[in-house]
């Protein structure tokens, strides 16, 4: 084993400490003898709780201070929410292990409704997500849906006490957690596409640093690997962020993978949706081929209203 102890930088908030803690036992397990430290490091999404993402602007809100460290080598490697990873890493870094995808599907939580069908006219629901936003309307436009930011416990600390008749989350934090109870309803991602890379937690790593590679590399799975690279292929082609209602998943069918996508206007009133069937070795070119496609169906348009083209 080329090392005895390492660093690995982690997100404060609650959630992102479990991911962590789930990392570092994975990799001490998998290498005995090995001694994984936990360095908590402020990012700027964490600082800016009271605005939406989507006002903020920019990419890689919540992992540019890690990913500085790691730069320095104050840190040895860092966990992330791959849906929360810019599709372009820094210069120097890589993605060094892509664990088993946890669930990626959204979730319905409320204190008082089973189901989103349920929610009586005028209920308001809460999300941080313009994707989750524009699907929320499409399916229910009668719902009245405003921004929630926080973290997770914060969030469902607000549906409980009543600020909201519901939340909309993803259904992986939760099962980290250990909160499943609290889950309603299950969204198809058939129907209700989750965000790009959701479940998955990428290590991120030195691109020289063959000692850290070989110890993270144990605990890669090909299968989400495949699936996160499709998946964020379609976001680059796009060239896509937090401003832009976009969601995308990948499903292993008969040894083939289907990749479905969406990109939306912000108000709604327009949602592209296109599915695009290849082999698994072909991860890369199918997101392309996707995205492609929906920018020639109308989905230029939209960016360039967006971002002012």
């Amino acid at each position: 084993m080329p090392k005895r102890r390492i660093v690995l930088g982690t997100r404060g908030s609650k959630l992102a400490l479990r991911q962590s803690l789930i990392v570092k036992e994975m990799l001490e397990g998998a290498w005995e003898g090995l001694e994984v430290e936990l360095s908590i490091i402020k990012t700027t999404g964490d600082k800016i709780t009271d605005v939406p993402l989507a006002r903020i602007g920019g990419k890689g809100l919540f992992v540019k201070e890690i990913e500085e460290a790691l730069m320095a080598g104050s840190i040895d490697c860092a966990v992330h929410s791959m849906k929360d990873v810019p599709s372009e890493l820094p210069k120097g870094l890589i993605i060094g292990a892509i664990p088993k995808r946890e669930d990626p599907r959204d979730v319905l939580v409320s204190a008082s409704f089973t189901r989103l069908a349920d929610l009586p006219y005028g209920a308001v629901v809460g999300t941080s997500s313009l994707r989750r936003m524009v699907q929320i309307r499409k399916l229910r436009p009668d719902l009245q849906v405003e921004v929630l930011r926080g973290n997770l416990d914060t969030r469902l600390r607000r549906v409980q006490e009543g600020h909201f008749d519901a939340v909309i989350l993803a259904a992986a934090g939760i099962h980290r957690m250990g909160w499943q109870k609290v889950i309603r309803e299950y969204f198809d991602p058939n129907e209700f596409l989750p965000a790009v890379g959701q479940g998955a937690l990428g290590i991120e790593i030195r691109e020289d640093d063959r000692d850290i590679y070989s110890l993270v590399s144990k605990l890669h799975d090909e299968y989400t690997a495949i699936s996160v690279q499709a998946e964020r292929s379609f976001l680059r082609e796009l060239e896509g962020g937090c401003q832009v209602p976009i969601g995308c998943h990948c499903f292993f069918e008969n040894g083939s993978i289907k990749l479905k996508g969406m990109i939306a206007s912000l108000d709604g009133s327009v949602i592209l949706r296109d599915e695009v069937l290849g082999k698994p070795t072909e991860a890369e070119i199918i997101g392309n081929r996707l995205a492609r496609r929906l920018l020639d169906r109308g989905g230029k348009e939209i960016l360039q209203s967006v971002y002012g083209r």
